[in-house]
Order: C-alpha cells, then structure tokens, then sequence
C-alpha cells in the first residue's frame, strides 16, 4: 500500500490533506503534527531543521511512508533542501502561492498573509522578485490567525472580529488600495477562508492546496500507485505533546476519515 505522511506543526495540513485525498483517494493517509513546538512561525532556523529532520526521519522508519509532505510553509521554506538530502523518498513542500496570486491579480495589488518567519524569509522574497516584480505586495505576518484556526479546528469559537483584527492594516485601506488578491501563505489559513473571504468580497484568496494535489499524484503514478481495486489500510494522525481538548481534536480528525488520534515520542 502507498503511504503518504503529512507533517506540519499543527492542524494547517488538513487543509491540503482534503485536496490531496481528493486527487488521489487510494493511498493509506498518515497525518503527524508536532503540537508540542506549535507554532513553527517564530522559531529559528535551526531548530526547525533539526527537529522536522529528527521527525520525518523516525516516522519513515516507523510508518514505512512512501511519499511525505511537509503541509507547512514555515518548514518547507526552512528545511526542504536538508530532508531531501537525508530522507531518499520523494517530499513535496508547500510554498506560497505567489505566482497565481500575481497572475489573478487585474489591479497588481496583491496581499500575502503567513507567519513571521515565511514573510522575512529570502526564499519567499525570491518568489516576489520572480513571478510579482509588477505587483505591489502587501505583507502581514502573524501568528494569531494560526492559533485562530487551531482553535477554530479544536471545535472551539473564532469570530469574525477577532480575524478582522490580524487584517486591520489592510482593512484601513481604501478599497482601492486593497489587495484584489491574497495568497494565504500558511496552511492554516485556509481553514478560515469563509472569514477572510467576507472581509475581503471582492479579493481571490489563493492557496496551494490543488497544486499539491497534482504534485503528490504525478509522484505516485512514478511510484507505482496502488490500484483502484486495492485496499487501503485506513488514516491515522498522531500528535508530539499534550492536547488540552483531545476529544476536539479526535472529531476534527475523525470528520476527515482518519480511524484514531495516537501520541507519537521520539524516545
């Protein structure tokens, strides 16, 4: 059977998890958040190499994982090019979505929203340079929109207002100042589109999750797919710490088919 590992620091991946299901629905899903550093956003670039490669590596061992996918900006910026230097199976990251971003954008106002670490990091400026040199790029880092949604996929209530307060430098804005095109950089965010969609009607509000898709589907079909005849041995989730609301999280993963909620230690 194909496995695909998800990795990301929290609940983010489930995002891409859905249109990656979608396209390639045969696979056996394994899905590891490492709730125990969340968020990666405002930690170093050290520790975030260190600690995905301390990860992917004992979960390709333990799992016997065919095919992994960083689901996070912040690491996939950080640490792509060390994992595949390690790990001699194919990893997909996941980067923002700059390029669309530009090329749906009719008034070349473009926003991107991601943590802190994904807005300074040189990799993301290359991505502006390359594909928005004509676009003017609004920029918001935060980590209050990723606890957001975090809570929000616990089960638990996020309103509007609180949104609207990560957004306010583009909300003070003249309408036509606004991005008419936001590039949701963080995996997590598109688990509050509907939010950011009403606060901003009249911008597309892109992500990466498709791409992955056809990605992850193109690197199965050079890997000998499963058929669509051949069973899949359900999805399974696993966590690094401690999860205050465990029954939240269990029906959050339970609602996307994976069969358990598992603690999962490096020791």
């Amino acid at each position: 059977m194909f496995r695909v590992l998800f990795f990301d620091s929290g609940l983010g991946g489930t995002s891409v998890f859905s249109a990656v299901k979608e396209l390639n629905p045969n696979c056996s899903y394994y899905y590891l958040f490492d709730n125990e550093c969340f968020p990666y956003g405002n930690k170093d670039e050290a520790f975030i190499i260190k600690r995905t490669d301390e990860i992917l590596e004992e979960s390709v061992r333990r799992f016997s994982v065919s095919l992994i996918i960083v689901a996070c900006n912040t690491a996939s910026t950080v640490a792509l090019p060390k994992l595949r230097d390690r790990i001699k199976i194919p990893i997909v990251g996941v980067v923002p979505a700059i390029k669309p971003a530009a090329i749906k954008s009719k008034s070349k106002i473009i926003g991107l929203v991601a943590t802190p670490g994904t807005i300074r990091r040189a990799y993301t400026n290359d991505l502006i340079e390359k594909f928005a040199k004509d676009c003017k790029v609004l920029k918001i880092g935060t980590t209050d929109l990723v606890r957001l949604c975090e809570r929000k996929m616990a089960g638990k209530p996020v309103t509007l207002t609180e949104v609207a307060e990560v957004f306010g430098p583009w909300l003070m804005l003249k309408p036509e100042e606004r991005p008419d095109s936001i590039v949701l950089g963080c995996t997590h965010f598109p688990l509050v589109k509907d939010e950011i969609g009403t606060l901003f009607p009249d911008a597309v509000l892109v992500d990466s999750g498709e791409a992955i898709g056809r990605r992850v589907r193109s690197l199965i079909s050079l890997n000998q797919a499963p058929s669509y005849e051949e069973i899949s041995d359900g999805n399974h989730a696993f966590y690094t710490g401690n999860l205050e609301n465990l029954s939240g999280y269990e029906n959050a993963f339970k609602s996307l088919g994976f069969k358990d909620l598992t603690a999962f230690s490096l020791k």
